[in-house]
């Protein structure tokens, strides 16, 4: 089973000496907590990059709309936005994704080695 780590060795290897808050994988979460911005994400990670206008088009919304989830998304580091007038090119930010990808790395490898079935609440007595 591949891992996330085993996908981007170099942000988990740097990830594994830092601890990120609560807060902030909660953030990063937050700002993905909306099926827009994850069209958005999936956009920007099939295209690379691509200009706000061509996100208004593929996501079908009011633009209005699509600009606040590309602020959201911006404000939290998840897409960057380079201007280039008069327009605004939006990417992906993938190492700051690497807190909320480390805590699911986690979560998944221990699923592979079978630490988390079951519940250790209800041991079964000898």
């Amino acid at each position: 089973m591949s891992t996330l780590a085993a996908d981007r060795p170099d942000a988990f290897e740097k990830a594994s000496t830092v601890t990120f808050s609560d807060d902030d994988i909660a953030g990063i979460a937050k700002a993905l907590a909306h099926p827009a911005r994850i069209r958005i994400v999936r956009l920007l990670l099939e295209k690379q990059a691509c200009i706000g206008c061509d996100i208004v088009d593929e996501v079908g919304l009011a633009q209005s709309t699509v600009s606040e989830h590309l602020r959201i998304l911006k404000a939290s580091g998840v897409i960057t936005g380079e201007v280039e007038h008069p327009r605004v090119c939006y990417s992906l930010n993938p190492d700051r994704l690497v807190p909320l990808a480390a805590l699911l790395n986690a979560v998944f490898e221990k699923d592979s080695r079978g630490e988390l079935r079951g519940s250790i609440c209800f041991a079964p007595s000898a």
